[in-house]
């Protein structure tokens, strides 16, 4: 099996596809299956030219892309780099002999009730069951109804990891457009979603960095209405009565007081909440907590409102975000990955969607997330873009996160 990304910041369409396409022909010893290609907001006008101008210098199969703020490639010796501003064009391309690779579109519109059965999410997809192991999407943001999705594709195919981000321009009322090249047949979509499922002796394996620190202790949610809490109440320890439950503004205007003069200048701008995704598990950790934004306050209740839907009974915890805390975040996660590790299927290549509020802006410095990625998981072909939204799997469930990165390993699998 082989991956190679190529990376291009010529101002030309024609030139940057040229250039791509030679550092691929000049890398790839066997026939492409797929590709994925991502280029900058700056080429939209061009979006109906691109398919065809690669396929005269490299035709590929299979191709799905999208356009974006960012880009994320790697230069010939591999290390990785992320182009926040300016022009730029990543196109990964793979050889994966015995992987099964199958790409796709869908529109908001043919999406299957939630109460389906997972044969009509099949037929939507063309994707047998047995087949995927991982499915890569990227998605138009105003038009996929992409929790639906996401959620109907964990139900069809629930052993197989979901990743991607919403296609993002940067610049108000420019196009996402959703490339698709299938069956020798170049397709260019404003809407819905393109998709890739990856199979047979392919495996994709999902990493995703929330990059927030719990503060205070976990609440349970006493009373909920949609996503607004009313009131929280502290967990019921052994040999203690229950305690009575209160606004959650007032609890966590008594918990901000107990924090640093850092922390309480960094919960002015950069406060969260966390829920927790497993019911059974009792002792928390920073990696157990599905990470929403809390995007208002009621004064006079007390209530607060986050970016999900609550019910009573789940836990809560409130979140800081800051550099530091990401990095941290992120290092924690790509160790873990690493440990996993067994030597029989070594990464050879990899996805990056980032959040726009992540890169230079959250860390003061380029390339942070990319290279931090490549110093733990190795020195490997990286491609990706920055995101309206990042997809990928919390606690065994796929979710669209913000202020994420998300990463996608392809691996061979084990004998």
């Amino acid at each position: 099996m082989q991956w190679i990304n190529a990376l291009s910041t010529q101002v030309s369409l024609e030139a940057a596809i040229g250039e791509v396409a030679a550092q691929v022909e000049r890398s790839l010893t066997a026939p492409p299956d797929l590709g994925i290609i991502l280029v900058s907001a700056s080429f939209a006008s061009d979006y109906p030219r691109l398919l065809p101008l690669l396929r005269e210098r490299l035709p590929l199969p299979t191709l799905i892309g999208c356009g974006g703020a960012g880009i994320v490639g790697s230069y010939p010796d591999a290390s990785a780099e992320e182009i926040e501003a300016g022009t730029a064009l990543s196109l990964s391309v793979a050889n994966l002999p015995g992987a099964t690779v199958q790409a796709f579109h869908v529109n908001a519109a043919d999406l299957p009730d939630l109460d389906s059965s997972p044969e009509s999410w099949h037929a939507l997809t063309g994707v047998a069951p047995a087949d995927p192991l991982g499915f890569v999407l990227l998605v138009d943001p105003f038009s996929a109804r992409i929790n639906d999705l996401i959620e109907g594709l964990d139900y069809a195919y629930p052993q197989a990891a979901k990743i991607g981000g919403l296609a993002s321009s940067g610049t108000p009322g420019t196009p996402s457009g959703l490339l698709l090249a299938r069956d020798g047949v170049d397709q260019l979509h404003r809407e819905g979603t393109v998709g890739l499922a990856l199979g047979g002796n392919a495996v994709l394996d999902a990493i995703v960095a929330q990059g927030c620190r719990p503060i205070g202790q976990p609440y349970v949610v006493a009373q909920g209405e949609r996503n607004v809490v009313l009131e929280l109440a502290e967990p019921v320890a052994a040999g203690r009565s229950e305690a009575r439950p209160q606004p959650p503004l007032q609890i966590l205007r008594d918990l901000i007081q107990t924090l640093s003069p850092a922390d309480r200048e960094l919960a002015q701008h950069s406060l969260f909440v966390g829920l927790a995704r497993d019911e059974f598990k009792l002792q928390l950790g920073p990696g157990d907590f599905l990470i929403r934004n809390l995007i208002g306050v009621d004064p006079k209740v007390g209530a607060i409102a986050i970016g999900d839907r609550v019910r009573a009974g789940q836990r809560l915890q409130f979140h800081l975000r800051d550099r530091d805390t990401s990095a941290e975040d992120l290092t924690t996660l790509l160790t873990a990955y690493q440990q996993q590790q067994d030597g029989d299927s070594q990464p050879l290549g990899a996805l990056m969607f980032a959040c726009l509020g992540r890169g230079r802006g959250l860390y003061d410095q380029a390339n942070f997330d990319s290279r931090r990625f490549q110093e733990y998981i190795g020195n490997i072909p990286l491609g990706g873009f920055f995101c309206n939204g990042e997809i990928g799997p919390v606690g065994g469930q796929t979710f669209l996160h913000g202020y994420t990165s998300v990463f996608g390993i392809v691996r061979s699998r084990p004998a």
